[in-house]
């Protein structure tokens, strides 16, 4: 796998904005059916993409970060917060105006074979968004558009004739991603897009994700718990815990200089290429809360090594820790300078 480009400049407005973006899923219950609490998914996130750069979300199953992608892609009302793509917010807008926008905002899914409908033929999946959004006249021009589309997913030409049952899960992947790239996108969601395929194959898909960005100016936001693959093609990384997210930073820095005790225990499961080089893997103790009732204060703190008393009862604010760089941990803050961190690692 190769790096990708250096990350676009951040000068000029962001393509994509989403700003204290929170979603909270209702429990119902009780004799009368009515709601008896809630689920905190996404509590909170605050985050940017700019033109032709690769954001990748990263933490443990259920930290919220699908929850994130899909109420980007409007697929359930949210809470509360806002989403904005090239200047226009979308979060608010009814079906019928949100309608002609959803082109700019395309998505790969996690499994090629379940988003793909297996009673339609290849060259059928990949018409439905170029006509649905008017991008053709003519079936001549449709034709052209699919044959485009083939070269571009590296597939012959004459496979569109087939049906997603007659690919592999690599291929069928690739077909996801030519129908998103049907609808001349701006910006594509990756939502667990590699992680069920195997190990080579999945670099052959990164890869093809890294190559089609350079060629089309795309952005791409990279959901992910595979840290690896990530450090491969991502300029900036924010990781979430519990529906926030506790650490943003661009790719080298994160990966060389966390800030986050959550983000070292995460890069210390990493595995190492070289076999002769030991890394010290921190172990966190206990599970992750329940987002029905997070902790007070840092949603970390029940499973931090560094844990102390304002941990517990003050939430802490994701604030700059250096130069890009952002950090939502009391450990940064000069009063707390003092605070030595104490041996919670060991080595594999």
């Amino acid at each position: 796998m190769t790096h990708p480009v250096s990350q676009p400049s951040a000068s000029g407005k962001p393509l994509l904005e989403v700003n204290d973006l929170k979603k909270h899923f209702p429990i119902t219950g009780g004799f009368f059916g009515g709601v008896v609490g809630n689920v905190y998914a996404v509590d909170g996130v605050s985050f940017s993409i700019a033109r032709g750069e690769t954001l990748s979300l990263v933490g443990e199953s259920g930290c919220g970060k699908s929850t994130v992608g899909k109420a980007i892609l409007r697929l359930f009302p949210l809470t509360s917060g806002q989403v904005v793509i090239d200047g226009q917010r979308i979060d608010d807008l009814s079906a019928a105006r949100l309608r002609p926008l959803r082109r700019a905002i395309q998505v790969v899914f996690q499994d090629p074979y379940s988003s793909l409908n297996p009673r339609m033929r290849v060259r059928d999946i990949l018409a439905e968004p170029i006509i649905n959004f008017g991008l053709a006249r003519s079936r001549a021009e449709i034709d052209e558009r699919i044959a485009g589309l083939m070269d571009k997913v590296r597939l012959p030409r004459d496979a569109v004739n087939r049906w997603p049952h007659e690919f592999s899960g690599g291929q069928r992947q690739r077909i996801g991603i030519a129908r998103a790239l049907a609808a001349d996108p701006d910006l594509i969601i990756c939502d667990e897009a590699v992680s069920a395929l195997d190990v080579s194959v999945k670099a052959q898909i990164v890869n093809l994700l890294q190559d089609l960005q350079n060629e089309l100016g795309l952005a791409l936001l990279f959901i992910s718990h595979d840290l690896a693959v990530v450090e491969h093609m991502t300029h900036r990384v924010a990781v979430m815990y519990l529906g926030k997210i506790v650490e943003l930073a661009p790719r080298r820095e994160i990966f060389a200089h966390p800030r986050h005790p959550y983000t070292e225990a995460l890069l210390s499961a990493v595995p190492v290429p070289d076999p002769e080089t030991t890394r010290e893997r921190i172990i966190l103790k206990g599970d992750v809360p329940s987002p029905i009732r997070p902790p007070s204060g840092c949603r970390f703190h029940t499973r931090c090594p560094y844990v102390f008393d304002r941990c517990r009862s003050e939430e802490p604010d994701l604030k700059p820790t250096g130069e890009g760089h952002l950090a939502a941990c009391h450990l940064h803050d000069p009063a707390e300078a003092h605070r030595a961190k104490p041996a919670a690692s060991v080595p594999v």
